[in-house]
């Protein structure tokens, strides 16, 4: 997420996520099959292939080839794969260890069907699909493993005749390949009023066979005579033993499909729809209902009585964009919507959707933010969900059909060519339900172990000895956003006309800079360049604890706010010392050049609390200028889309060491604000606009519905504090930046004991000092926005005392005086 203001980072500049930073000097080999898919040649299979415990190029890594090994009894012999070498940068970052170069590990293989005939006839049977290394003495073979998601994890199967289908699939870890006569083919589906017409062509079906259908759920079957007509045996499927009793949605029922002939035996039908896709989605006679007919990744099929969702036909890119169609029979009425909702649970992305039997969508590649700008969607794993809207409880995946299985992957480019193009891919999970994958800035090549320790342990080092350019490298919070202090002091030296470069650093192409700044890519080879050479390095939270400074370097912390909460060193718990933020802290500190202050309150205690022998510059915080001289809310307002006869409350609480998200991924948002009961009471003529703590990963239940915005991505909270009527905060620093406009800050603070007697402690006595009244519960909250004038003036006293002692240097010259300084080093 972008910059917040209110943020006391806990942790260290690190390595990518996909860069898992440790050294194995050993490991087993690796045999992977990462993607499968047929072509007019074949089988292709590409994977990776090597030793773990040397490095594997072209001439060494004794990569032989990939073969398929027959099972079980008979005179088959194994037959090689057309197999060759590649080089991709992805076998050495899937290794995860720093030690040894793999990317010659990469391999393309690609068997023709054929060569799994014997005398020129199909026979059914398994065979194992292996990978064999030698490199001297040593000699290693495997079998493919699956390669987390997409082909590689649900190959499909492939017809070589009428009735004869290959199947790979994976078994006890392995790659195998299952050669098969198909006797039963479901072929044709098609609906009448109240049932479904099945068309089944089938070997030795006697008079009185049935087609079976077993519940998973229970030990209830259902069985339908077969009949005769065009195309083979056909079946008819009454639609009322289907329908679930009761209103509203349901779990989903699974029934899988058998053949019963009269002597008990049985067979099972594979779904071919070559002739033609067949029929998936119908409406029963009940509301929300409909019975689906699913492939199964093996090809079998099998019914489903679920909520109505997309099923669909065709996936494509267009532009920057996806187009989807297909169908969505969903029940109801009233608007759908499609969201795309991060794997991990830190954002969520809504797309209105026309309800009708056709679905046809355009899905960009880039989410608008709170400020109005379209940025690449994050990094990861984004999971799709057709819903009503206001309606999360009936939210549905989306189902891939089966002649759209083979156009995945599916991908588009999005970003700006400044920040950092990212490839965003639709893949697939599950055999069929769609998912996208936004893949980082940073190409495998320059984010794998292998590569960023060599950039931090040489690349680094020989940079230092490179001249100093004229250069200076900004940083606001590890590449979050064009924000915060480094903002101001940058406007600072472009209004003096400075003869410098300006560098912006920007992660995962989610930052906009003004012309005249060049962004770098956080943890690009260009980044490592540049911590090495730029005169100066200007950022507000934590430098890499690998970097020296060097003569002639000078290196401004401006750090992020002022001071209620204990940090660093000051902290009265192991926490931060358990996750090593204080020994990388130790590392850093001494460092940096100048390390900025807000007041003369805050000095002693930065010093303290850092162990920082340097310079202290107590000079105010340049974010606080801009402030200071309260220009450009009309602007922000426009931005947001708040109307202007609104009043704006502004909720900015801090984050919770102790709320975790249990994925280890960022801090729960823990909302204890009671936003019905806002919205009743204040709606009229007020809109709540919430600013969670850039540690806090988790979306905003409910916001976008013209009273809540979800502001947490919005670039700059400076903007936001100066278009804000009031300020609800409870511990945050972000009380000392809005204390500089004047306006009313109220205090929701519900969990105050804890909070500062069990997690951080204060640096002084909130409630005897507090601009504002501390109120404890929602409703207090709420009747105090409503009397806002009253309660300011109960205050008023109070808040002359803050700002005397908290603001006095929030001038509109902090900027100024940084940039005398730092130009004077």
């Amino acid at each position: 997420m972008p910059a917040s203001a209110t943020a006391d980072a806990v942790s260290t500049s690190r390595v990518p996520e996909q860069a898992d930073h440790r050294t194995e000097a050993a490991q087993p080999p690796t045999f992977a099959a990462r993607t499968l898919r047929w072509t007019d040649q074949g089988l292709e299979i590409t994977g990776f292939a090597h030793f773990g415990d040397r490095d594997t190029t072209w001439l060494s890594s004794g990569f032989t080839a990939v073969t398929a090994t027959p099972l079980g009894k008979g005179d088959r012999r194994p037959v090689k794969f057309r197999t060759r070498h590649q080089n991709h940068a992805e076998a050495t970052e899937a290794s995860g260890q720093t030690t040894f170069d793999h990317d010659w590990g990469a391999f393309t293989a690609v068997l023709a069907p054929a060569r799994l005939q014997q005398g020129g006839r199909w026979q059914n049977g398994d065979w194992l699909v292996e990978a064999a290394l030698r490199s001297g003495r040593a000699r290693e073979q495997g079998a493919l493993s699956q390669y987390w998601c997409g082909s590689g994890e649900y190959p499909l199967s492939h017809w070589v005749g009428q009735q004869h289908r290959i199947l790979p699939f994976f078994e006890d870890g392995g790659l195998r390949l299952r050669v098969e006569r198909v006797p039963a083919r479901l072929t044709g589906a098609t609906r009448t009023d109240d049932a479904l017409t099945l068309v089944i062509a089938a070997d030795n079906l006697p008079e009185g066979s049935q087609l079976r259908l077993r519940h998973r759920q229970s030990p209830t079957e259902l069985s339908v005579p077969l009949g005769v007509g065009p195309g083979g045996h056909t079946a008819r499927l009454p639609f009322a033993p289907f329908v679930i009793d009761g209103d509203g949605p349901h779990e989903m029922e699974h029934w899988d499909v058998d053949l019963l002939r009269p002597d008990g035996s049985t067979v099972r039908p594979v779904l071919d729809d070559r002739t033609g896709p067949l029929a998936a989605q119908h409406l029963l006679a009940a509301p929300g209902q409909v019975l689906y007919l699913k492939q199964l990744a093996d090809g079998y099929p099998q019914f489903c009585v679920q909520t109505g969702t997309a099923f669909l036909t065709g996936i494509a890119a267009e532009g920057d964009a996806f187009r989807l169609t297909g169908t969505a029979p969903l029940p109801g009425e009233g608007p759908l919507e499609l969201v795309l909702r991060h794997s991990n649970g830190t954002g969520e992305v809504r797309h209105p959707v026309e309800r009708g039997e056709r679905l046809d969508v355009l899905l960009p590649a880039v989410a608008v933010g709170s400020d109005g700008t379209a940025r690449p969607l994050l990094k990861g794993i984004w999971e799709f969900r057709l819903r009503p809207v206001g309606r999360p409880e009936e939210e549905q995946p989306l189902i891939v059909a089966p002649q759209a299985l083979g156009t995945l992957p599916v991908s588009v480019e999005a970003g700006g060519t400044a920040t950092g193009r990212k490839k965003l891919l639709l893949e697939r999970r599950w055999h069929d339900t769609l998912i996208l994958d936004s893949t980082p800035v940073l190409s495998p090549a320059e984010r794998n172990a292998y590569a960023q320790e060599r950039l931090r342990d040489l690349a680094y080092p020989a940079a230092r000895k490179k001249p100093l350019r004229e250069a200076v490298l900004y940083d606001v919070f590890n590449g979050r956003g064009y924000a915060d202090s480094p903002r101001a002091v940058h406007a600072e030296l472009v209004r003096r006309g400075a003869p410098l470069e300006h560098l912006w650093v920007v992660d995962d192409a989610q930052a906009e800079v003004p012309e005249g700044v060049r962004p770098v890519r956080y943890f690009s080879p260009e980044w490592y360049e540049a911590l090495a050479t730029c005169r100066y390095l200007v950022g507000n939270t934590h430098f890499p604890d690998f970097i020296e400074r060097r003569e002639g370097q000078v290196v401004v912390q401006t750090w992020h706010g002022s001071l209620l909460k204990r940090i660093a060193h000051d902290v009265e718990s192991s926490w931060l010392a358990d996750a090593g933020y204080l020994a990388a802290l130790d590392r850093e500190s001494p460092h940096w050049s100048l390390l900025v202050s807000p007041s003369a309150f805050a000095t002693p205690i930065l010093r303290r609390a850092f162990r920082y022998q340097g310079e202290i510059l107590e000079s105010g915080y340049p974010r606080c200028d801009v402030l200071a001289r309260g220009e450009g809310a009309e602007a922000v307002r426009a931005r947001l889309g708040v109307p202007a006869d609104k009043k704006i409350v502004l909720y900015a609480p801090t984050w919770r060491e102790d709320q975790q998200r249990e994925n280890g991924d960022g801090y729960q948002l823990g909302l204890a604000l009671d936003v019905a009961a806002a919205r009743a009471a204040l709606g009229e003529d007020h809109v709540l606009l919430v600013r969670s703590h850039s540690h806090v990963r988790e979306p905003l239940a409910g916001a976008g519905d013209g009273f809540l915005y979800d502001v947490a991505d919005y670039p700059d909270v400076q903007e936001l504090l100066l278009a804000a009527d009031v300020l609800v905060t409870d511990y945050s620093s972000i009380m000392f930046d809005f204390a500089v406009t004047g306006r009313p800050i109220l205090f929701f603070t519900y969990d105050l004991d804890h909070y500062r007697d069990d997690l951080r402690g204060f640096y002084f006595d909130l409630e005897a000092e507090a601009p504002g009244p501390l109120l404890r519960t929602s409703a207090e909250l709420v009747d105090a926005l409503r009397r806002l004038p009253a309660v300011t003036a109960e205050h008023a006293e109070a808040y002359r005392r803050f700002r005397a002692a908290h603001c006095a240097l929030d001038d509109g010259g902090a900027s100024a005086r940084v940039v005398d300084r730092m130009l004077a080093l």
